[in-house]
């Protein structure tokens, strides 16, 4: 009997055509949670950070869990909604979504890897119907409000090859239980999971992973997605 295969998706500039945390800074902004200048001036220089490969997780996500420790679940609960339906749902590659249903109609079991925050991306793996989410998970306090700190390891660089080696001993796996191990992604900052996987594919990539998957001769598929930084400015 064939084994199935294991398919990893990044999901900014992958799946969507845009970044997650970006986009919940617009949302922010325009209900005048945030102010616009000083969430633009803090994610440039995370985005500078991460462009860099040395991004501050535990800074980044202390700045934005601290947005809304003033607020109640519900409202915060409320706000993710209406983002998901206003911001999220416009930005699904619809070539990505093709891709995704081929491997999932193939019988593969699909993880979708991301190094934002579960609270985030919890909604957007249940829209593109993805059952399994890795994500960077964080700490509530007992009244259950944001910490500002997360668990267990960020699923960020080589952290993801953590992470995923966890979710395969939870179910008493391992990677040679798959035929092939799919991973498609944009960012450079994923080569240490590009280098376990079987099949590597750059989707839209940066620079420096574009001139290392040329080299490698691997698979680049350009989704016609616009390559920007990770700020506030509009597309």
């Amino acid at each position: 009997m064939k084994k199935s295969d294991l398919v990893l998706f990044d999901l900014d500039h992958t799946l969507l055509n845009g970044d997650t945390q970006s986009e919940w800074g617009h949302y922010l902004a325009g209900c005048g949670v945030v102010d616009a200048a000083l969430y633009r001036k803090k994610m440039d220089e995370f985005d500078q950070g991460y462009q860099q490969g040395k991004l501050d997780i535990a800074a980044l996500l202390k700045f934005q869990m601290e947005i809304l420790r003033p607020y109640s679940s519900e409202q915060i609960d409320a706000w993710r909604s209406e983002f998901l339906e206003q911001r999220i749902r416009p930005l699904i590659v619809k070539e990505g979504l093709k891709i995704l249903l081929h491997h999932q109609q193939a019988g593969d079991e699909v993880i979708l890897i991301t190094a934002t925050n579960e609270f985030l991306t919890t909604p957007i793996a249940e829209l593109l119907n993805i059952k399994y989410l890795i994500a960077l998970k964080e700490e509530r306090d007992a009244q259950g409000k944001f910490t500002g700190r997360f668990l267990g390891t960020p699923s960020y660089r080589e952290g993801k090859i953590t992470r995923v080696q966890e979710w395969l001993m939870e179910r008493n796996r391992s990677f040679e239980d798959y035929e092939k191990i799919w991973f498609y992604s944009d960012s450079h900052n994923d080569l240490p999971l590009f280098l376990i996987a079987t099949n590597p594919i750059a989707v839209n990539p940066d620079q420096t992973l574009e001139a290392y998957a040329k080299k490698k001769k691997w698979p680049i598929l350009d989704f016609g997605i616009a390559r920007v930084s990770n700020t506030l400015v509009e597309k």
